[in-house]
């Protein structure tokens, strides 16, 4: 198995010849387009494209830094499926933050698959498991667990801490590599008011613990030196730095 990363959360996994691409990012700048010129003075993440022909495309949830319709239709074969998790549904405030990626996916004429968590699906020679995950502005959202050539592989998305960790490792077994979010930000969203002081994704020290508890053989640490808005998206100023204070040395 070999793991690729594509930049911010984009990850391309190849094995036995195939390949899947989890929450592939192509247009940087699209992700906060919607505060208008404020956006224009953002440090922006640096992604690269996945390579053509995946046979599945996985997306830990639906907002437009994970969810990118354009980079999945690049990267997808025809015949491939987006799996995606189930839509908890609600009025159009409560799914402010998922509807552009939504629009997108629909439009763009992508196949899509509802997951819900616990369940498994094979794609050529990996078996593809939603895991349990919790939003930190509380839309839908899961982890996948991806196993191939007796490997795991563990995506986090963005997750926020949550105690499914143990059961994630009694169930499948420890995974080899986590591939965990580590900029803790505080979201500070105008539809989700009045904000939390806590953090909107795993803090760097939350990702440490969580590979611990998992008993992973190494943590990938992703989502992390980019889109910085005071007021609005705030995320810790030195994850690499915490997160190797915090982190037994075969994690640094």
């Amino acid at each position: 198995m070999r793991i690729r990363w594509l930049g911010w959360a984009g990850v391309e996994i190849e094995a036995q010849g195939e390949r899947v691409v989890v929450d592939a990012l192509q247009d940087a700048a699209a992700v906060f387009a919607w505060v208008g010129e404020r956006a224009s003075a953002l440090a922006l993440p640096e992604v690269v494209s996945a390579r053509p022909g995946a046979i599945a495309g996985l997306l830990t949830h639906l907002h437009r830094d994970h969810a990118d319709a354009a980079a999945l239709g690049a990267a997808l074969d025809a015949s491939a499926i987006v799996y995606e998790p189930v839509d908890y549904g609600g009025e159009r405030r409560e799914r402010l933050a998922v509807g552009t990626a939504d629009r997108e996916l629909t439009a763009a004429g992508l196949a899509r698959q509802p997951t819900p968590v616990w369940t498994s699906t094979s794609a050529g020679a990996f078996t593809l498991t939603a895991v349990p995950a919790v939003d930190g502005i509380g839309d839908p959202q899961v982890s996948w667990l991806l196993e191939a050539d007796g490997k795991r592989v563990l995506h986090l998305g963005d997750t926020i801490w949550h105690g499914w960790w143990w059961r994630i490792r009694e169930r499948f077994g420890p995974p080899d590599v986590v591939l965990a979010p580590i900029n803790g930000p505080r979201l500070m969203f105008p539809h989700r008011q009045p904000a939390s002081s806590l953090p909107g994704a795993m803090e760097p020290e939350q990702a440490a613990l969580a590979a611990e508890l998992l008993l992973a053989e190494r943590l990938v640490p992703m989502h992390y030196g980019a889109y910085h808005l005071p007021g609005l998206y705030e995320p810790v100023g030195d994850p690499l730095e915490r997160l190797a204070a915090a982190s037994d040395r075969r994690y640094r």
